[in-house]
């Protein structure tokens, strides 16, 4: 990971700086979980049977926990420490479940989580060769980022993408009983999962869409078990479902968790003068929805869709 500032067209390079602890680094991530990783931070150090867990999250959008930890060691295995922790969520669901409630203020149940969404983000200056290998499966629960901290007060960080087609499920067998037993409960979702699922009439408006999608900037997308959800940086721009005979897409145009969604701001002047959107109101939020089928006009789609993309940062 490299990084430059650019003065007069020319580049220089920014000097790469060590990190004082590994507690540095947990402290700037648990302050910014939001803005880094689209997750709400709950609390540090939490201890659960024989374990300590450096940082719980959680992600709303999947209604699902987020465990955050940090590597300073690089012989160390993420595949034996990952499944132990997540193993070990799993069998204390409601001590988790306490843990978010006393630390948000809430009345979360442990039926309203979605466990199969649980995932454990590891976070290292640098991970070694034989970490990345040992994660490289197409469906494993687990994130690796490296985080640089450089002069000029930049930090960067870059995430380590699998680009393997072979399932985790592939080692279960033998000595490896735990992967197998994480594995039946935890799923990690991906296109692959999407294709398998739907008829080919359906791909068939599928894959156009998400073509002219990800050729706007800073667009990405993520399958999970409901929906897919495409993204401009870390905020979802809108959420795709199967419906019957269709596609249902679905975007947030205000919410607020407290109750008053009129209390804020009106992000942008939604204009679709075929109404071929239906809006939905609640106090808590205002969304916009429609049916996509093969007889929809695309553009037209896209040119709603392109007005809550260019509101967002």
């Amino acid at each position: 990971m490299d990084l430059y500032s650019l003065n007069n067209k020319s580049l220089m390079g920014l000097d790469r700086l060590s990190f004082k602890s590994e507690k540095e680094i947990q402290s700037m991530i648990e302050n910014n979980t939001e803005e880094l990783f689209g997750v709400k931070f709950i609390k540090s150090e939490i201890t659960c049977n024989d374990f300590r867990f450096d940082t719980l999250c959680f992600d709303e959008e999947n209604n699902s926990f987020v465990i955050i930890e940090y590597k300073n060691t690089k012989s160390s295995s993420i595949i034996d420490q990952g499944y132990s922790y997540l193993s070990t969520m799993l069998n204390n669901k409601s001590d988790f479940v306490l843990e978010y409630n006393e630390n948000m203020n809430s009345h979360l149940r442990r039926d309203q989580i979605d466990w199969s969404q649980s995932r454990i983000i590891f976070i290292s200056p640098s991970f070694t060769s034989y970490q990345k290998n040992s994660v490289n499966f197409r469906d494993i629960p687990f994130e690796l980022w490296e985080i640089g901290k450089f002069s000029n007060q930049t930090i960067g960080l870059q995430k380590i993408f699998s680009n393997s087609k072979e399932s985790i499920k592939g080692i279960e067998k033998g000595k490896n009983n735990l992967v197998s037993k994480v594995s039946k409960e935890v799923i990690k979702y991906d296109e692959e999962s999407l294709v398998t699922k739907y008829s080919k009439e359906f791909l068939n408006i599928y894959y156009p869409l998400k073509e002219k999608v990800l050729e706007w900037d800073h667009t990405s997308f993520n399958v999970t078990k409901n929906y897919v959800s495409f993204i401009k940086n870390k905020s979802v721009i809108f959420y795709m479902n199967v419906k019957k005979n269709e596609f249902k897409i679905d975007f947030i145009y205000r919410v607020d968790f407290s109750g008053n969604v009129k209390s804020k701001a009106i992000p942008f002047k939604f204009k679709d003068p075929e109404n071929i959107f239906i809006p939905f109101e609640n106090k808590y939020k205002e969304s916009f929805s429609t049916s996509y089928t093969k007889n929809t006009d695309l553009d037209y789609l896209l040119y709603c869709l392109k007005q809550k993309y260019d509101s967002m940062k």
